[in-house]
Order: C-alpha cells, then structure tokens, then sequence
C-alpha cells in the first residue's frame, strides 16, 4: 500500500514496535516525550510491560478452533474485537488530523474511541466526522459550570459513554518532557527551531492547522503558542487538587449513559465506585505511568480488582497493552476489554488514520491467529484457566 512507500521501507510495519520506531524518526525531537515518554524514572512504565512477561498462554491442541470468534460488549456497544482507543490528549501533536482522524478509523475497524477532553478537535467537530456514537473522557474539573458544559455537549453531539480520569489531581513529574521544551506553553529553543528543517512537513502543519493546543480549553483556534498559553492557564484553573467522591458522585447523577471511573487501581476504590456512585464500570489504570512513578503496574493490579467487583460492573485494562498476547492476558485475567494509547499515536505520526487502521489489524490478526494456536474458540472463553504463572 502506497503510505507505506519510502522514507519507510518496501514494507509495512508488522508490530507496534515498528510503528514506534518510524513515529520517532518522523516527528521532531521536542515532542517525542510527550507522546512517549512518562514520570521520574520510567519505573511504572516498564511495570505495565513487564507485568504481561509474568503470565504464559495454555496451550491445547487438536480443539479444532480454527475460526475464534473475536467480537465482544462493552459499553453497552457491539465491538468487533475487545479492543478501543483510550482517551489521549493533543493528538494533534502526532497528526494535524488528529482525534478525527483516530475516530474515523475506530469506527471502521469495528470499534471506539473515546475522545479526550484536552483533545486537538472538538466534542462537535468529531461527531460530524463520525458516523457511529463514540464515548467521552472528562476531567473532574473543580469548575462545575465548565463539567457541566462538557457534559451536555457530549450528550447532545451522541456521545454515549462517559469516562471520568480520576488520577491527575496534579501533573505528575514528566522530566522528559521539561528537558525537551515539550511543556504547555511549550518552550521553542533554539534547537528545536534548528531542527524544524529536519521535519519541514511537521511544522508546516503546526503552523497552518493549529491543532495542537487541548480546544475545550481555549476560546476557538489560536495560534500555536497563543493557544498554549491560554490552555495551561486554563488547565491550572479547572485542575482539582481536593478532588474526591462527592465530585464524581455529582457526575454520576448528571450522566443518563454509561459511566465509568479511570485510574482505579485499588479494589477497595474499585468497590466504592460501583457501590456507592453507581459506576457500570472501572478502567484499571495508571494513566500509562504518566503520573506517579513507582505504582503498580496496571495489568498487577488488575486480579485484585476484578476478584472485588468482576460480577459487578465491568472492568477495562488500560496500560501497556502492545501485543495480542497482551489483550487475551487481560481478558484471562478477568478483564472484558483493553485500552490502546501509545501504539495508535505511534501510528497516527506514521500515516494518520489509514495507519491508525493498520495498527488495529495488528491486534486483530494477532489476537486471532494466538487464540487459534492455544486452541481457544473465543474471546469469551478466556478465563484464568488459560493461564500459567511464568
């Protein structure tokens, strides 16, 4: 296929490993960490990889289950496998075409995406790119008025999810970033600027398009810097330090869909959100070892989680999820669907939404082809009996 002409090779990528590879060659220096990178010392990011190495797949032979069925629920949405695209913000970053882009190729690989609110396209302008209904991210701003606003945009555009990030009371301590200038205002020193003649493209499209900056932050499309600024103050103003049950509880009683509480990484707080706030569901996560470092790693701390509540409510996996083996792991253990980040923003700096396409096939060809070597006939078979510690 054409996209994948040079500078990339004769050959597509075959992994998410080869489209991170490409993305760091494609996009320039200073935003690299952003889009890769996350805490201190990058400690919680290597937990959410390495926790998978400690699991091996069961093997059965001769079961005859040469045509597993992929397709799943959640969400109240038929997905045609058990895979969607986690809430990630300024994707624009990545791709001029950014969350459109990520959304038109969901939907045509048969599942969602849920859009961020620091997103680089609007609630509105997604939903008329799009042809099927998508889920929405919220932060539990301290402003209600502005949660309030968000919400009813998200509503009224079809939205029918809502996922609520309870993990970022504070911007967790991103050194990669600050050492690159990457920041929001972002810093433009002198290397940076040299390097622009390295991605002329990049910064023709940051410059033309200016879809950078999170847009439910500011007023309308500012330019690149002008837009920054105002969105880090906006940021700082609407972040809740003291955030706490009270808040998502009010959330909960405002949102008539689905309603799902991200960042949990306790049963204890796993329990609370579907006993007392009424959550349908809970995304495991560590907001991708982007906020505190040292925590466990999502896919640890995902049994405990689904041993609490798994009858419950569902229980989604978002963390360091690379491989197909990675998916069905996560659904062995309990889990009724994962989150993908870093490979479809990967793919998006690589070719935008035909490669975003591309990297969900990865998933589905994998998935398909290790739960016919396992002798699994399903997704939905997956239980911890497919499992065995490593």
């Amino acid at each position: 296929m054409a996209l994948f002409h040079d500078p990339f090779g004769p050959s597509p990528p075959m992994s998410t490993e080869d489209y991170t590879k490409l993305a760091k060659r494609k996009l320039p220096t200073m935003t690299w960490p952003y889009l890769s990178s996350g805490a201190d010392d990058l400690v919680t990011i290597r937990d959410n990889r390495e926790g998978f190495r400690k699991w091996r797949l069961r093997v059965r032979t001769l079961t005859g289950a040469n045509k597993p069925e992929l397709k799943t629920n959640f969400c109240r949405t038929k997905l045609a496998l058990p895979l969607a695209l986690a809430p990630t913000g300024m994707v624009g970053l990545a791709h001029w075409t950014g969350d459109v882009a990520v959304s038109k190729a969901a939907e045509l690989s048969g599942t969602r995406h849920v859009l961020s609110t620091a997103a680089s396209y609007s609630i509105e302008e997604v939903a008329e790119a799009t042809e099927l209904d998508h889920w929405f991210q919220l932060y539990p701003f301290g402003d209600r008025d502005k949660a309030t606003e968000l919400m009813n945009r998200a509503a009224s555009a079809g939205y029918t999810a809502l996922f609520v990030t309870v993990d970022v009371p504070i911007l967790g301590n991103r050194e990669a970033e600050r050492r690159s200038g990457m920041t929001i205002p972002a810093e433009f020193r002198l290397g940076s600027i040299l390097e622009a003649g390295l991605h002329p493209a990049w910064w023709w499209n940051l410059l033309v398009h200016r879809r950078t900056a999170p847009i439910h932050y500011v007023a309308g499309r500012r330019s690149a810097v002008a837009g920054a600024i105002e969105a880090v103050r906006a940021q700082q103003r609407y972040m809740q330090g003291d955030l706490n049950w009270d808040d998502v509880a009010w959330m909960r009683d405002h949102w008539k869909g689905p309603f799902y509480v991200k960042g949990i990484m306790d049963a204890d707080d796993a329990a609370k959100a579907v006993d007392e706030i009424g959550a349908d569901g809970v995304v495991v996560s560590n907001h991708g070892g982007r906020q505190l470092d040292s925590c466990q790693g999502a896919i640890d701390a995902l049994p405990a989680i689904v041993d609490r509540v798994g009858n419950r409510c569902e229980v989604l996996l978002d963390g360091g999820v690379r491989r197909g083996s990675d998916v069905i792991i996560a659904l062995a253990l309990g889990a009724k669907g994962v989150f993908i980040g870093r490979p479809y923003v990967h793919a998006l700096a690589v070719g935008g939404e035909k490669a975003v396409r591309h990297v969900i096939d990865i998933f589905r060809e994998e998935l398909h082809r290790n739960l016919i070597l396992m002798g699994c006939p399903s997704v939905a078979a997956l239980d911890r009996s497919w499992l065995i510690p490593a």
